[in-house]
């Protein structure tokens, strides 16, 4: 779709049509869709639109679920652990 705002550059209607896709490949390109968004484009609506637009019509495809993650507010948690969490001295930093 020309001038689609939600997919700019139809990098998800493509990840659709690639058969046997994997989820790493579609994280790589959905980092790069995201890149691509237009700066006044809210990142959630665009993520709303394409998961309708094509979600619906296949809701086991990789892309799907990594959709429906960036819409769940529970993943925008932030990062766990990391080398605080594997500290063995209990003392403050």
């Amino acid at each position: 779709m020309k001038g689609d705002r939600a997919d700019p550059k139809a990098l998800i209607r493509e990840a659709y049509r690639i058969e046997a896709i994997t989820e790493a490949e579609c994280r790589s390109i959905l980092m790069d869709w995201a890149l691509s968004l237009p700066p006044d484009q809210p990142q959630e609506a665009a993520l709303k639109v394409l998961l309708q637009r094509h979600g619906e019509a296949a809701p086991g495809h990789p892309m799907s679920a990594l959709l429906r993650q960036g819409l769940d507010p529970a993943g925008a948690r932030g990062r766990r652990g990391g080398w605080r969490a594997r500290r063995t001295d209990q003392s403050p930093g």
